[in-house]
């Protein structure tokens, strides 16, 4: 990871700062996540606001930043497409009890299993898509096709070079001056930049927007009317409605560019004319001070049969969002050189998903690619992330005019500059450092990351290969040495662990033919863990008891001992020489 994250502690300024850059960040991915999930943008920011707000003040991690994010879009969107909107608040209040309920029984601890070759690969993958997502931005609806295409010529060449001028910014100020955040003064310069470009009327825009430089009010539009095109192309796959709309935008964009005469429409389109679905209200930010969502919608039936409609899509939410969150806190962790509370992390998040729910949002959790702007911005403290939701908030109510014509070029240079900042550009070397199975599957959670966008299940795929390589690798390593002692016993002196995967290994060391009369295995260098370790102990006193021979157990630990009843007499266990074990605690939770 290069080193753009600067080291400090929690200063006031710096937390307003980075919480203002933040914030400004905040509106294109909040409404992206919301156009994603099926649901008004103004549901994306009231949810960036509450998540971020209580979770910076009550959260187990000061400086995360908490919001709209994409792995819960991509969750809700099924449930808003089956049964409505309305079924959306009840299950993200829901996961909320259910992730209070995670962090009450102190189940946070649990991230510590998620070897260091899982996280690269989250990381890394995580860049990836953060990178590819800026991607949406250079695109620009066609009306001819209704599609979204690629942006070429002037607006290209310009676009580019403002998301240049916003790294370089980022990258040469920090060396000048740390007076004031590096993203900030870049958003602020290149934002000043091309409303110039824009006024100047040099370049032309397209039918959507007349801008050279696509604004977060252009995108809005964009997004909006490919969102309405989409829908009516799945209401009707004739594609009659969508012709229809796609007439009415061209219309209007004749309109606005002020066309001379009549113009010209389809007969065929004017016949199956369908009013757009939603409204032009729904293009922009602006909107009032948020309400529960039993005030705005029909609420639905308090039943079991909601219950277990809304119940897949809960539990699915809360393991989700707990994981990102508690993948990011560990990521924050290790930059900041502190240490977050997993368990009340998943309290917080918890308590603002019940709140999100109840004034009608989306859910949401931790947000990496914001985090790290934060981080990098210097802040540090919880102040960052509460000035963050209030500025959102002061956005929505005050200052929606204002902030739409902040230029798209602007935040993607941004967040670019943390896509480089998030890579681990040292694991690219580690092939030939590191054991094959541990970067086989650091490239198999970052490929699944970048394919499927999926980043919960990403990382528990690779805690599960993980487990099963440790396993397989562990399961090679029980062996014995044999000696006889003064008494004529044979003593096999295990050496590596008994598990599953070794019991077998265990049952091959003896030959209980073989074997003299008196046979003693000392269990001194040896762990048994589970019950397939038992049950081969067991198989193995039977076999010497069937044998008539006699079998002796030393350094057994209590757990296995409980679980020998069936050797009887036969069995003998050193209950002087039992070794005590420990687990870690709850304290560091």
């Amino acid at each position: 990871m290069l080193n753009f994250f600067r080291a400090g502690t929690a200063n006031a300024k710096d937390d307003l700062l980075s919480g203002l850059t933040v914030a400004l960040a905040l509106v294109p991915e909040a409404v992206a996540f919301a156009f994603v999930a099926g649901v008004s943008p103004l549901i994306g920011l009231y949810s960036a606001f509450f998540i971020g707000l209580i979770t910076a003040a009550f959260g187990g991690r000061p400086g995360m930043i908490s919001g709209a994010t994409g792995a819960m879009a991509v969750v809700v969107v099924a449930l808003v497409a089956m049964h409505g909107v309305e079924y959306l608040f009840p299950a993200v209040i829901l996961c909320g009890l259910f992730q209070i309920t995670v962090g009450v029984a102190r189940l946070g601890k649990l991230i510590r299993m998620v070897p260091h070759s899982v996280m690269l690969g989250f990381v890394n993958g995580l860049a990836i898509v953060i990178g590819m997502a800026q991607l949406g931005s250079f695109k620009t609806l066609d009306l001819s096709s209704g599609n979204l295409v690629y942006l070429t010529g002037p607006r290209l060449y310009v676009m580019l070079g403002l998301v240049v001028i916003t790294m370089l910014i980022i990258y040469l100020l920090p060396k000048l001056t740390r007076a004031l955040p590096a993203s900030l003064v870049a958003i602020l310069s290149v934002t000043f930049l091309s409303v110039a470009i824009n006024r100047s009327g040099v370049i032309s825009g397209d039918e959507i927007t007349p801008n050279a430089v696509a604004t977060v009010g252009d995108m809005l539009k964009t997004n909006f009317k490919a969102s309405q095109i989409t829908e009516a192309r799945a209401d009707d796959p004739t594609d009659v409605a969508s012709s229809a709309l796609l007439a009415e935008f061209r219309r209007v964009s004749y309109q606005n560019d002020e066309v001379v005469g009549p113009v010209v429409r389809d007969p065929a389109t004017d016949a199956a004319e369908v009013e757009p679905t939603g409204s032009e209200e729904e293009s922009s930010i602006s909107g009032g001070l948020p309400m529960p969502f039993f005030l705005q919608y029909t609420v639905p039936p308090m039943t079991m049969e909601t219950l277990w409609i809304i119940l897949p899509f809960s539990l699915t939410l809360a393991g989700v969002g707990l994981i990102e969150s508690l993948m990011t806190l560990t990521l924050i962790d290790e930059i900041t050189e502190t240490r977050g509370r997993g368990n009340r992390e998943c309290v917080g998040q918890g308590a603002a998903n019940i709140i999100c729910g109840l004034f009608g949002g989306m859910g949401g959790c931790a947000m990496i690619g914001q985090s790290l702007i934060n981080v990098n911005s210097g802040g540090r403290g919880r102040l960052s992330g509460i000035t963050a939701a209030i500025c959102l908030l002061a956005f929505i109510l005050f200052l929606a005019p204002w902030i739409e014509q902040i230029p798209m070029a602007a935040l993607v240079g941004v967040m670019f500059m943390v896509v480089i900042g998030t890579f681990e550009w040292a694991s690219l070397k580690m092939l030939r450092r590191v054991p094959r199975a541990d970067f086989a599957v650091m490239i198999l959670v970052a490929g699944y990351t970048v394919i499927m966008h999926d980043l919960a299940t990403a990382v528990i795929l690779g805690v599960i290969v993980s487990a099963c390589v440790f396993a397989w690798t562990h399961a090679t390593h029980l062996g014995a040495e044999t000696t006889i002692n003064e008494y004529g016993s044979k003593i096999y002196q295990l050496h590596g662990p008994l598990f599953f995967a070794s019991a077998t290994s265990f049952k091959e060391l003896f030959d209980v033919h073989k074997d003299p009369d008196d046979v003693v295995i000392d269990f001194y260098y040896t762990r048994v863990y589970d019950q397939s370790g038992l049950e081969a102990i067991n198989v193995m006193a039977e076999k010497y008891e069937s044998a008539g021979k006699r079998l002796h157990l030393t350094h057994l630990s209590d757990e296995c001992r409980g679980l020998l009843d069936k050797a009887g007499d036969l069995v003998e266990v050193n209950l002087s020489e039992d070794p005590q074990y420990h687990v870690a605690t709850d304290r560091l939770g």
